[in-house]
């Protein structure tokens, strides 16, 4: 499509957009008395308008039930968690059986590395991505000092060559073959949170894989957000966090999968706890661990049912939705984010370095701007007129432009506001 700068062309992309209903799903910040243009989906994403409901039914079944609500609510508390599986098998590309939710998502990628990551003599290396995100590496960090090992020597990298910003898949599968049968595990963000970089999940697994060693994936950036097919890849395990594109709330709870093909494994290790024993017993007391078969054996304490309510609103969202129109409107909203960006820089002294792949398979909801001859003052006049986005050192501000709650028209009035805040 032959994209213009104009508003009434954003305007006229908006009235064929199919989703631009969902904007009125969402409470919005105002600035200066207008509603923001919001750009920090992927830190923390916009509170549904359902979510209240949700919220408020746990609270008044609480109230009117007391502890009967774990059987006797609407919802009952008892299985609350099992509404998840058909809606988030469809957004990660898994079976039912082999999602859950449960803590929040460090605490289960290292709860999941106790399964995983079973380092040996010879075998303990663990392939990440430079520039993950800091949990992550302080996660890698205190797990090889677990075992025993140094990090220099079990923590391998997988660097961006000199001069660019994004990590080539050659390079990914190069390491993994250097690296050979002292890998134990793989684990990279699917999606880079600095730069906005999609990994080819599918071919790194099976390279993990050829290797000898497990397959993770830390989907913080990725689930609610790209195309997954969990199952069908062959991960082993995965964990996310629901407060970004899914919209759940300030730190809530967070997704796990663990791939059919681990469920029936009983020397597979993992810290058990007395919501993951089998279901139907679980009252029984009983001494000896008997996990759930599937990912609901990982769980380890009773759920926070507050928590998960407005988690069950974005999620039964999303199911009304499908992914493939959320991707469809985040390739377009994205692509069009790209081309007012261009535009712009034909009509200011700065330069704008868009860090995140063109190809619009290797990105997803985020442009990363590299602001050559802009600092921190810039960031702040956004802010100031009604654009909440991300700043990064030295001088990068993430967009993304989420396809629930971002219009085209956002697009069109950000662009302006940009040129502004450089012109002024």
């Amino acid at each position: 499509m032959a994209f213009e700068n104009t508003l009434e062309f954003a305007k006229q992309l908006d009235s064929q957009d199919q989703l631009h209903k969902y904007q009125d799903e969402f409470i919005f910040p105002r600035v200066n008395g207008k509603k923001v243009i919001y750009f920090t989906g992927n830190s923390l994403g916009l509170q549904p308008k359902r979510t209240k409901n949700y919220v408020d039914e746990v609270m008044n079944d609480w109230a009117s039930l007391a502890v009967e609500g774990h059987f006797y609510s609407e919802k009952p508390w008892w299985d609350y968690h099992e509404r998840f599986a058909n809606p988030l098998s469809k957004i990660v590309g898994a079976l039912p059986s082999e999602v859950t939710v449960m803590n929040t998502l460090t605490v289960n990628l290292h709860l999941l590395m106790v399964s995983f990551y079973r380092p040996t003599k010879s075998r303990y290396k663990i392939i990440c991505e430079e520039k993950a995100f800091p949990s992550d590496q302080y996660m890698f960090q205190s797990q090889v000092h677990f075992h025993g090992y140094k990090p220099e020597d079990a923590i391998v990298e997988i660097k961006r060559r000199e001069g660019e910003h994004n990590i080539r898949l050659e390079d990914v599968l190069a390491k993994i073959e250097e690296v050979g049968e002292e890998l134990a595990l793989v684990l990279i963000g699917g999606v880079n949170y600095y730069t906005g970089q999609v990994f080819d999940m599918k071919t790194i697994t099976a390279a993990g894989h050829k290797a000898g060693a497990y397959v993770g994936w830390d989907l913080a950036h990725a689930a609610g957000n790209i195309k997954l097919e969990l199952h069908d890849w062959n991960v082993d395990f995965a964990a996310w966090c629901s407060y970004k594109y899914m919209n759940s709330g300030p730190g809530n709870a967070s997704g796990c999968f663990i791939h059919e093909k681990h469920h029936n494994n009983s020397e597979l290790p993992r810290f058990a706890g007395w919501w993951g024993h089998n279901k139907e017993r679980r009252f029984k007391m009983e001494p000896t661990f008997d996990p759930i078969h599937g990912a609901d054996g990982w769980q380890i304490s009773n759920l926070p049912v507050l928590s998960l309510a407005p988690y069950l609103a974005s999620v039964e969202m999303f199911d009304e939705i499908g992914m493939d129109a959320l991707i469809e409107k985040r390739d377009a909203i994205t692509s069009y984010l790209e081309f007012i960006l261009h535009e712009i820089d034909k009509e200011v002294d700065s330069t704008f370095e868009i860090i995140t792949p063109s190809n619009p398979l290797e990105r997803a909801s985020q442009l990363s701007v590299l602001l050559h001859g802009e600092g921190r003052s810039l960031f702040d006049y956004l802010m100031k007129n009604g654009v909440i986005t991300d700043w990064r050192e030295p001088n990068v501000i993430r967009l993304a432009p989420v396809p629930l709650y971002c219009s085209f028209e956002d697009m069109y009035h950000f662009g302006q506001i940009l040129k502004s805040g450089i012109l002024k």
